[in-house]
């Protein structure tokens, strides 16, 4: 399926959105997650189901100073 990460056509074989999580290779990392501009929960994320033309935003927090 195409969907847009973090602005960037990207092509997935997942169905949920913790499923591409883990295709994108982030794995167990803690991120914030946005699909459509709507934040979903990492406790919703395995129920969330991606659609072709999805627009998904994947955040990680920045160390250092």
């Amino acid at each position: 399926m195409n969907i847009i990460v973090n602005g960037k056509p990207c092509t997935i074989r997942s169905a949920t959105l913790a499923d591409a999580l883990v295709e994108l290779g982030y794995g167990d990392a803690r991120v914030a997650t946005a699909r459509g501009g709507d934040f979903i929960p990492a406790a919703a994320r395995a129920a969330c189901q991606l659609q072709e033309g999805d627009v998904l935003e994947i955040l990680m927090p920045m160390r250092g100073g």
